[in-house]
């Protein structure tokens, strides 16, 4: 099943059900308003969804005359703001990729998922521009696939938290590297690091990935161009903790509800001079360790990204995000001039 939300002015958009070619939608509002919604009643609203899904690859007559053509630029996020984003670092050859061009002297802990909260209550759609304020501030992308959540009990098992995953996502969680290592060093957490994050337009449910969703993982290519060029094609199956144990691991001593967001991190791949990567601050590391320093220019304004990832039979899964980055239209504060001071130059 593929669900996508309208940009209706509403904070949580329209409900719509997307058909499996991404050709045709039909409104969901008979049963849910919203996927906040959906996702809050979930067993109530998962057949009727999936009714509609049917009716809909199907051309029924009843719902074929209420269809209209998708279409990707009308979207916001999937799910445009929710109560909680957690974020891992879930592919242990990206860390150690920038461990070892940056920090050879740090070891890590390969027992134990990198994980952090995020903001939620802004996601960007796929077409919208992206603005930023400053190219000073190292603009960078990181390609990931995410899962929405229904509520997941506190104590849950490995074993058993697939169960609790509603939705498949992918999107880019773009970063601000100037202030990520600076915000790091600080021990809390990121907030001028990581602003919105931008999502493909469609969510589907992991059947829609037939066997490519194994072992708690999306196991397709992600496909990365900057500038209508290929950057790189990493694979999930290196993901080196599956969904599930991410799941479990944060359901330790807490109950998950409805409609939480959980990311991979970035893809990321051992034969990376194969696949490329899904962003800049790995490819310039990895150009730092074999070439001495990094070649790899940051994100500058009017550049565009494009993220996709397709199916075995070659169709898209989730859309495109398709964006183009773009100068803020404010002018910056000269405390940020004066105050912020740069970190590491990853």
């Amino acid at each position: 099943m593929k669900l996508a939300s309208l940009n209706t002015g509403h904070p949580d958009g329209a409900l719509i059900v997307v058909s499996r070619d991404l050709r045709h939608a039909v409104r969901a509002d008979a049963v849910a308003p919203t996927l906040r919604a959906a996702l809050d009643d979930w067993t109530r609203a998962e057949p009727a969804l999936r009714a509609l899904y049917t009716a809909l690859n199907a051309g029924t007559a009843g719902t074929a005359a209420n269809a209209f053509d998708f279409d990707a630029h009308a979207c916001t996020a999937p799910l445009p703001r929710t109560h909680q984003f957690i974020d891992a670092s879930a592919f242990l050859n990206h860390g150690r990729i920038m461990t070892q061009a940056y920090h050879p002297e740090k070891q890590s802990d390969p027992t134990t998922p990198v994980l952090i909260q995020r903001q939620a209550d802004d996601f960007a759609g796929p077409h919208a521009d992206y603005p930023f304020p400053d190219e000073a501030d190292h603009c960078d992308f990181e390609g990931e696939v995410g899962v929405i959540l229904g509520d997941v009990p506190m104590g849950t098992r490995p074993a058993d938290a697939l169960d609790h995953v509603r939705l498949v996502v992918l999107f880019n969680d773009v970063s601000m590297r100037k202030h990520l290592f600076r915000e790091l060093g600080m021990g809390f957490g990121f907030i001028l690091a990581k602003p919105a994050t931008a999502f493909a337009p469609v969510a589907v449910t992991p059947d829609e990935l037939g066997d490519a969703w194994r072992d708690g993982r999306v196991q397709l290519d992600m496909e990365v161009s900057r500038n209508g060029q290929r950057f790189g094609s990493p694979n999930g199956r290196e993901m080196s903790f599956g969904f599930h144990e991410l799941i479990a691991y944060i359901a330790y001593n807490r109950n998950l509800r409805a409609g939480m967001l959980l990311g991979s991190g970035t893809f990321s791949n051992v034969d990376y001079r194969q696949t490329g990567s899904a962003c800049l601050a790995e490819q310039r590391a990895i150009e730092t360790l074999e070439h001495g320093e990094s070649r790899t220019p940051w994100l500058r304004f009017g550049e565009r990204l494009r993220f996709e990832m397709k199916g075995r039979d070659g169709q898209s899964i989730f859309g495109a995000i398709d964006h183009r980055f773009v100068q803020a239209d404010y002018v910056q504060a000269d405390y940020m001039q004066q105050n912020v001071t740069s970190g590491v130059d990853a």
